[in-house]
């Protein structure tokens, strides 16, 4: 929402099956389900010479942006019709379509670890030359190329453009700091005083939504991402499956993050373990607590429950030293094309147009995202002031989660964590999730 056609090279049979298997290989990765329904993928020419795109769009709250967007390009380019499919489970549906051989000819995707298995896959074609792929932050491109890509002949490819990026960080109400006399905290020291302060006058310090397991990620990725030991990811594939006895692991190197995490969640209202995140939004718009471990992707939610609500935000204050704030950043929204597009010239055309600055301004301002292209100017909102600066100068890190591998239980050993309390069974169970999945990688390269 969220027809293959021969590689450039050559249009012989040997090119086409490769693609075939290429997309077959590519769905065995992600182990896929087959699902009733389907996109779609086949895009096809007009009688009047008009070429139809198929364009998969993953996000629901964008659905109006685009049709704008889609409405102004055909305007302009009336060669061409985009026809924007939407579903509600583009994780399954993108799955789905690769069983079939279908893949879209422009897509919307997270750049995800879901995002990162299709690259490596070579499902989506190289950018990297075109001229729209020179006007994106290096910063936040190393984001997407850090999780991977088709590596063809030695070559790292630039297989998505950022589009929109996301910031995580703290929600806050600056009504209630003000009323409680509280500072925007800059510390690790000052974040606890604050909170209890807002405790003490029986204020919720902060609003959590354990129901659904996976808003426990957002303060991991913030804090085990600024503690963590540079390369540790890096260093922990190297060790296999026996990271036991490696250099470095989640129980030696995450000890510090999640002793954090559980202490944080420790100021939740007493709701916290039946609430999700929908009620966490209209919590949050209604002024029920002062802050929201949540990123800026919430903002919009929150705004349309109470268009008036007060927001700010401010980096993480992991340490107690002021000058280690970081912000952890994602691209929200990458753009790829099918790799086999019959359509190319016709899907860079529209590619280019997406990531034209008017275009990229306008989502960004409507949807509370950052820009990821050079130069571009601030989004306004000021809800986004306090992660702005880290964002324009470069001081951001990726999302840490998008390293872990989709089949480990991540968010779910998080809620048990955070429920419990307990973060060394957390740290051990990661271990060894880790170290399940390692083995049987090591197991399937053998036997390829």
């Amino acid at each position: 929402m969220h027809q293959a056609a021969s590689p450039p090279e050559s249009g012989t049979a040997r090119s086409r099956s490769a693609s075939r298997r290429r997309l077959r290989g590519a769905a065995g990765v992600l182990v896929v389900t087959a699902v009733a329904a389907a996109l779609s993928g086949c895009a096809s020419n007009a009688g009047d010479g008009v070429v139809t795109l198929d364009f998969f769009q993953f996000k629901p709250e964008a659905v109006g942006d685009f049709a704008k967007i889609i409405e102004d390009f055909e305007a302009a380019n009336p060669d061409i019709r985009v026809v924007q499919n939407a579903v509600p489970d583009p994780d399954t549906a993108i799955r789905t379509l690769l069983v079939k051989n279908k893949v879209p000819d422009v897509l919307t995707l997270n750049v995800s670890g879901n995002y990162a298995e299709l690259a490596r896959a070579c499902v989506f074609a190289d950018l990297a030359a075109e001229p729209s792929a020179g006007t994106v932050n290096p910063a936040v491109q190393d984001i997407v190329q850090d999780l991977g890509s088709c590596d063809q002949d030695g070559s790292a490819e630039v297989n998505a453009l950022p589009f929109a990026s996301n910031a995580s960080g703290v929600i806050y109400n600056p009504e209630i700091f003000a009323q409680a006399g509280v500072e925007v905290p800059t510390t690790w020291s000052e974040l606890i005083d604050a909170m209890q302060t807002f405790q003490d006058q029986g204020i919720d310090p902060l609003y959590c939504t354990m129901k659904d397991a996976w808003t426990a990620g957002p303060a991991f990725v913030n804090l085990g991402g600024a503690l963590m030991p540079k390369d540790f990811f890096a260093d922990l594939r190297a060790e296999g499956s026996d990271i036991q006895d490696g250099t470095v692991s989640f129980t030696k190197d995450f000890s510090e993050a999640m002793e954090k995490e559980v202490e944080l969640y420790s100021y939740c209202q007493d709701d916290f373990a039946s609430r999700d995140y929908n009620a966490g939004n209209a919590a949050f718009a209604k002024g029920e607590s002062a802050m929201y471990l949540q990123g800026s992707y919430a903002i919009a939610p929150i705004r349309a429950t109470n268009p008036d609500a007060p927001v700010g935000t401010f980096p993480y204050p992991v340490t107690d030293d002021a000058d280690d704030r970081l912000v952890v950043s994602g691209v929200d929204v990458g753009i790829s094309i099918g790799r086999d597009t019959p359509h190319r010239a016709e899907a860079q055309r529209f590619v280019d147009y997406l990531m034209s600055p008017e275009v990229v301004t306008a989502y960004s301002q409507s949807q509370s995202t950052f820009s990821p292209l050079l130069d571009a100017a601030p989004n306004a909102d000021p809800a986004l002031a306090g992660l702005e600066p880290y964002f324009s100068d470069g001081r951001i890190i990726g999302f840490i989660d998008h390293q872990i591998p989709a089949s480990i239980p991540l968010v779910n050993l998080l809620q048990s964590m955070v429920l419990t309390g307990d973060s060394e069974t957390f740290l051990r169970d990661l271990d060894n999730e880790w170290s399940k999945v390692a083995a049987r990688t090591a197991t399937a390269r053998a036997g390829k």
